[in-house]
């Protein structure tokens, strides 16, 4: 098996948002967007507005909608976005989400960078991961 393949087989079970999806779900109030782009680049290139920043290597911790050290309000009927750099890296962490016991976990198609090029809102990023 190689990294395309389990991107592909990542990519298989999840419905994946296009920027303009995400930005309707957005206007809806229905969904918790979280980014799992090191600090140093969200600082570089920006970040979603109301984006949740989570380390990947704490992200299954932050959002086991049973666990202890979940993120307020996060339970197994979320609608969580993902998003990374180009909608790689999401689109395995939305599959172990959804392993998880989200069933609504998904990503952004091409990321951040899609975002942006889509002219959609950006505001100046690099604050602190939830911890």
């Amino acid at each position: 098996m190689t990294a395309e393949d389990l991107l592909r087989e990542a990519r298989a079970d999840l419905d994946r948002l296009t920027p303009h999806q995400l930005a309707a779900l957005r206007g809806r109030g229905s969904v918790l967007v979280v980014d799992i782009r090191p600090r140093d680049t969200r600082a570089a290139e920006g970040e979603l507005p109301g984006a949740v920043p989570v380390e990947r290597n704490v992200l299954e911790w932050r959002l086991d909608p049973t666990g202890e050290h979940r993120l307020p309000g996060v339970t197994a009927d979320s609608r969580v976005v993902v998003l990374c750099d180009e909608g790689y890296a999401s689109s395995l962490a939305a599959r172990d989400l959804r392993r998880l016991g989200l069933p609504l976990a998904t990503d952004l198609v091409g990321g951040f960078r899609a975002w942006k090029a889509a002219g959609l809102p950006v505001v100046p990023g690099g604050g602190p991961p939830v911890p």
